[in-house]
């Protein structure tokens, strides 16, 4: 993985590295193991393909393994058309291996409805299957009797029983409220559901009002018996005034055990975690969270696939790259000069744009640069490389009746913050990324990188309630047909911090 991340050193069968474990924003995570390896699935909400698939042998060093999917419901919104899913989408997976059968489960909060997939191995290919209900924030439990249950819910924690396929809530099966939050501020969600040792747990979050985000277990020895339990945990790390929690636990290879969680962390996003854990008494126990950590692997040799890439954009692209919204076909294509992107219809900012290809920001600092070509664009299109979220940055070469320009723009200043004339129809662009800030700066080459716009200041809100991330895009404000081309991509990280 990048050396911004981590620092491994081989030590027998540990590696060690620190948290967080990935600085990008990977949320609300969910952790399993199936044989020598370790899985997570976590929210991509807006993002296609969606439901990313990530590998470990050692729990603090990851790569690509797959997407569970590459649409959902393929809606006007999740398109673009006349609304969009921004905060929406595919939130908090539930992803489980049972007998032979990797199952990933969601809720898409723009339909409300709970999305099932299953396939054999994690690279897929994945099935989609009905399910009846919706079940917020949901987690799965395969009991050792071959019932199936699923926990859900936003301050009321539910338990439902389940036919064996998930199919919808077994006829009069357990369907029952185990507990509820009734405290101001958010209330019990996120549920990772487990058996440990013959015991029920539960692990949920809340955050009450003027407090941490929280993280809470609750346990019972039969399902219908009272789950009892609350916090055990409301800790900040790195000073960030933002609790350690949502995630589950993970029992190590040498027996230990550990709590695998997010941080909000900025505008990067919200973050994984990783905090030792002790069982006291039958509950969860948490002193600290470690900068530090060591960890047995599976393969302490392994060298992982970083989680970002640069990228030529001819001949195909890298699968770490996700679509702003579902991709219009019809409107973008990879060529022997790049990748082109054309207008399919007008838009009125970048939000509005379709075909945005993004790909996550990671901290403490990176830097991209691509080159557009705009030969084709007609005026009022812009084309360029953007900081993606709600209060978004932009740097675009800009069509206009008699020529070209280059242009910055910012959200939150309204439109334009900067304009020079361009000579040709053709420009290099950058942004910088520093995360310790909470700032994007963008650049212009013209035989040294020139600052177009001032600093722009980052905000992790909840309109678009994801991490801050770089896209290529193409919108035209007066009429489509026009095009861009992108070439020679290149993502750079920091080496060290």
């Amino acid at each position: 993985m990048m050396k911004a991340v981590f620092r491994k050193k081989r030590e027998g069968l540990c590696v060690r590295g620190v948290n967080p474990i990935l600085y990008a924003d990977y949320p609300d995570p969910d952790v399993i193991r199936a044989g020598d390896a370790w899985y997570m699935i976590s929210t991509t909400m807006h993002m296609f393909p969606g439901g990313q698939i990530l590998r470990s042998y050692d729990l603090m060093h990851w790569e690509h393994c797959a997407y569970v999917f590459d649409r959902l419901d393929d809606t006007p919104a999740q398109r673009l058309e006349n609304g969009n899913i921004y905060g929406k989408g595919m939130w908090a997976a539930s992803l489980r291996y049972h007998d032979g059968v990797f199952h990933v489960l969601f809720t898409s909060n723009d339909m409300q409805k709970s999305c099932h997939y299953t396939a054999a191995r994690p690279e897929g290919p994945w099935t989609r299957h009905e399910i009846a209900g919706f079940y917020y924030d949901p987690s799965i439990l395969f009991d050792d009797d071959g019932r199936v249950y699923i926990a859900s819910g936003n301050r009321e924690i539910r338990v439902t029983e389940m036919e064996s396929d998930l199919s919808g809530p077994k006829p009069n099966g357990l369907n029952r409220v185990v507990f509820r939050d009734d405290t101001e501020g958010l209330g019990w969600e996120g549920s990772h559901f487990y058996k440990i040792d013959g015991r029920y747990y539960l692990f949920n979050i809340h955050w009450p009002r003027g407090g941490l985000r929280a993280m809470g277990c609750h346990a019972a020895e039969k399902l219908t018996d009272d789950f009892t339990g609350g916090p055990f945990m409301e800790l900040d790390f790195q000073g960030r005034h933002a609790g350690v929690a949502q995630g589950g636990p993970v029992q190590l290879p040498d027996g230990r055990w550990a709590l695998f969680l997010f941080q909000d962390h900025g505008a990067v996003g919200r973050i994984p975690v990783l905090v030792p854990m002790t069982w006291e008494q039958g509950m969860p126990k948490v002193d600290t969270v470690p900068e530090t950590l060591e960890l047995p692997s599976f393969r302490p040799d392994y060298v992982y696939a970083p989680l970002y890439a640069s990228d030529a954009l001819r001949g195909g692209l890298s699968p770490l790259w996700q679509w702003n919204h579902v991709p219009d076909a019809a409107h973008y294509r990879i060529t022997e000069e790049g990748l082109r992107l054309t207008a399919g219809r007008t838009a009125k900012t970048l939000e509005d744009a379709p075909n945005t290809l993004t790909q996550r920001c990671f901290g403490p600092q990176c830097r991209m640069e691509v080159t557009v070509t705009g030969s084709d664009m007609r005026p009022g299109d812009c084309a360029g490389l953007c900081a993606l979220q709600g209060r978004h940055g932009e740097i675009a070469l800009v069509r206009e009746e008699k020529g070209f320009a280059l242009a910055m723009k910012a959200k939150e200043a309204d439109g334009l913050r900067a304009r020079v004339p361009w000579p040709e129809d053709r420009a290099r662009l950058q942004v910088q990324f520093d995360f310790d800030r909470d700032e994007a700066a963008f650049f212009y080459w013209d035989g040294a990188w020139t600052l177009l716009g001032g600093v722009h200041p980052l905000v992790y809100a909840l309109d678009h309630f994801m991490g801050c991330r770089v896209g290529l895009f193409l919108y035209a404000k007066d009429a489509p047909g026009g095009s861009a081309v992108f070439s020679d991509f290149v993502y750079s990280a920091a080496t060290d911090r």
